[in-house]
């Protein structure tokens, strides 16, 4: 990163950011998320510090233990899926954007992984052009 940013500031980049995101350390612990009160996927805040395989369902914990099993020995730097979600305050089902990334330090070596979701319903019925003020 380019500059430095104060904690407040940083806080509400992280908070302003249109994802949510999570993020677990390399013994796969969870460290932190934002947007805490409005996650498409809500978590109890004593979540933090326990392990990321349980705060995911059955049915797609086998998948979530494959991806960060291949994000630390190298084999994957990311993973990208969309699940169809019904969620309590809209009337149609959203399109759910779900994406891993391994993070790395300079050297390579595998520090955790962030993950980010996005509700992109919206975004896929954008058309055309819309210019900046318009």
């Amino acid at each position: 990163m380019i500059g430095q940013l104060n904690q407040e500031i940083l806080d509400s980049v992280l908070e302003t950011l249109p994802v949510e995101f999570s993020v677990i350390d390399h013994e796969d612990r969870v460290l932190s998320w934002n947007k805490h009160d409005t996650r498409i996927f809500k978590r109890p805040k004593g979540v933090v510090g326990r392990n990321v395989r349980d705060c995911h369902p059955k049915k797609s914990l086998d998948k979530v233990k494959t991806i960060l099993g291949e994000m630390k020995s190298g084999k994957r730097e990311k993973a990208q899926f969309w699940i169809d979600l019904h969620i309590e305050e809209k009337k149609e089902s959203q399109k759910i954007l779900i994406e891993y990334y391994a993070l790395r330090n300079a050297e390579g070596r595998y520090l955790g992984c962030l993950e980010v979701s996005q509700n992109v319903t919206e975004i896929q019925k954008i058309q055309g052009q819309k210019r900046l003020l318009d």
